[in-house]
């Protein structure tokens, strides 16, 4: 079944507020995949994506413009509300629902699509509902960013660094097991793909700027975090403000709105369906 864990609405406020939209070069490596499949398509547009664990609809409302519809689907209604409001996307609809049981007919979709969500899956029953839905020469690309952030401003990252690994440190306790999935790029899932035409690319550098503010958010966002708040919520919560405190003195900044650059790693797995 899949984990539920991010149902709660302050956690999907702050799943729409500080999560990265997924990078430009990893949708136009995806789209390219596609296009590569459905070379006898070309100059068409694809018909269906399914994005699955959707959440918020980051990764949803990326792939609107380069198909007639989008769907995104997860287990948290809270989540959906907060996708729902984002205005401007006539074509992407969202659905209540899991991986593992998914409201398509058999060879309907032409892309599954899933962001920092595949290692929540069962991957039998997720793989079997994929090779079902998914039309001869149809993708799927799973992606996700593992754990090996690294913190930058001016001269003082070693110790930002120092930071960030503190906090890591604090919710290990708390770190599912499925996280551990993902932070070893879906290896396992990526060998149970039944398609021989598969690869999985395990280095896609992004760097980002990002406030203060925003690096906190970040953190607030992260399952292990919500299960620390949840077991110690004044400890949980003194954690975050100590970590701003410590990230404004060693920036020798005044406000949380002072930038730092963020630099980690996106992976992806991509497969396609035999003709």
């Amino acid at each position: 079944m899949s984990h539920r864990l991010f149902e709660e609405r302050h956690h999907a406020s702050l799943y729409q507020k500080y999560r990265f939209d997924p990078p430009d070069e990893l949708k136009e490596i995806i789209l390219q995949y596609l296009d590569k499949k459905h070379a006898s398509q070309k100059g068409q547009p694809h018909q269906l994506a399914v994005d699955l664990g959707c959440g918020t609809g980051q990764n949803s409302r990326l792939l609107a413009p380069h198909f007639q519809e989008v769907v995104g689907i997860d287990v948290s209604e809270s989540q959906l509300e907060e996708a729902r409001a984002v205005p401007g996307f006539p074509n992407l609809s969202y659905r209540v629902g899991t991986a593992e049981e998914l409201p398509f007919p058999n060879g309907s979709v032409d892309l599954l699509t899933a962001a920092s969500a595949a290692h929540w899956f069962d991957p039998e029953r997720f793989l079997k509902e994929a090779v079902r839905v998914l039309k001869p020469q149809g993708c799927l690309a799973l992606f996700g960013y593992g754990d090996n952030f690294k913190l930058h401003h001016e001269s003082c990252g070693d110790q930002l660094n120092y930071i960030y690994e503190d906090v890591r440190q604090v919710l290990r306790p708390y770190t599912s097991s499925m996280v551990t999935v993902a932070n070893i790029k879906l290896q396992d899932l990526f060998e149970a793909i039944p398609f021989p035409d598969k690869e999985r690319i395990e280095l896609i550098p992004v760097k980002q700027q990002l406030t203060i503010k925003n690096i906190i958010g970040f953190y607030e966002t992260f399952s292990m975090y919500q299960a620390y708040l949840r077991a110690e919520p004044s400890a949980a919560t003194a954690l975050l403000e100590r970590t701003t405190s410590r990230f404004l003195e060693e920036m020798n900044v005044s406000s949380t709105e002072a930038k730092l650059e963020l630099i980690f790693e996106y992976f992806c797995v991509l497969a396609c369906k035999p003709q």
